[in-house]
């Protein structure tokens, strides 16, 4: 039984801080997952949305820290007890998802690992039976060493926790596990293999009579300005935009907005930063996917993604 008890330490541990890192190398791909919950198609609690990626740094931050706690052993019984209140309440949430069809994907290990709503309802009633045998077990779980050791490793998991949260917020992704990686064709991404979907869909550049990304993807020099959404926009940003798309359509770049928000918000946000390029209409969810900034900047060579930023880092783009 303690041996037992030791596996299912060393499971729960692990999968905590597996499930923690792969979400804290991109917080807001969590936020946006909060969202989905908290609308009122799923949760109806869509006063709660505001905050979903504070919801989304604390879930982060907790799952790596206590993951790290019941590793080393620190401070046991709180532990244990937050480990089964969490997988409570991840254990209903993946069980209402798959039973009323309500998120496809629950968003578990973020982008790195795709599960079904069964799939991630089932891994959860797995982890709840461990942690219900470490709850019953508290006697068997000790530190790994004696002193003050597992406390300063639990500390440290937190301050790197937050620092990387930080870091990632300010910029991008330090891990991009999603379809528009850097270094990935978008044409390639859009092919059929055998039976299976393509890993990019619903990828389109629209203006008022077509489709023009077939023709954008051809092009050796795109750099794309990417705004999900307008009113959520942060402004600062477009001083900088302005400054690079000049310099960028100066060299030869054909450059172009890409936003899923209202054409008459658009053509006024155009005017008053004064900013020279169009922009076209794409997918909310396709531009929330292709980068986590908002603005967001991203240049393209015959379809490949040359690189991504977010628009505070626009010094270090070379043209």
């Amino acid at each position: 039984m303690k041996l037992l008890v030791q596996l299912a330490r060393i499971l729960v541990g692990a999968l905590f801080v597996f499930s923690g890192f792969v979400k804290l190398v991109d917080p807001i791909g969590s936020q946006f997952k909060f969202e989905e919950y908290f609308h009122e198609s799923v949760l109806d609690m869509e006063y709660l949305i505001p905050y979903a990626l504070a919801f989304s740094i604390v879930l982060i931050i907790s799952e790596i820290v206590l993951g790290i706690a019941i590793l080393v052993g620190y401070k046991t019984r709180a532990t244990v007890f937050s480990l089964l209140g969490m997988i409570l309440v991840f254990t209903f949430l993946t069980w209402y998802s798959a039973y009323y069809n309500k998120v496809t994907d629950c968003g578990c290990f973020g982008d790195a690992l795709k599960l079904t709503p069964w799939q991630s309802f089932f891994k959860d009633l797995v982890l709840f039976v461990m942690i219900l045998l470490l709850v019953f077990r508290l006697g068997d779980i000790k530190p790994i060493v004696k002193g003050k050791l597992p406390m300063i490793l639990t500390f440290l998991s937190f301050i790197a926790s937050l620092y990387v949260t930080y870091h990632v917020l300010l910029h991008l992704p330090v891990i991009d596990f999603r379809a528009y990686a850097v270094g990935t064709n978008i044409q390639e991404g859009m092919k059929y293999i055998g039976d299976n979907d393509p890993k990019i869909h619903d990828f389109y550049l629209e203006d008022a009579q077509s489709d023009l990304a077939p023709e954008i993807l051809e092009k050796e020099k795109v750099l794309l300005v990417l705004v999900y959404d307008l009113q959520k926009a942060d402004t600062n940003g477009f001083k900088s935009i302005k400054e690079i798309t000049e310099k960028a359509l100066k060299k030869g770049y054909a450059v172009y907005g890409a936003s899923a928000s209202f054409t008459d918000e658009l053509i006024l946000a155009k005017e008053k930063y004064e900013l020279s390029f169009d922009f076209l209409f794409c997918d909310k969810t396709t531009l929330k996917t292709m980068i986590r900034a908002n603005p967001g900047l991203m240049i393209l060579n015959k379809g490949t993604i040359k690189g991504k930023w977010n628009w505070s880092d626009v010094s270090q783009i070379e043209l």
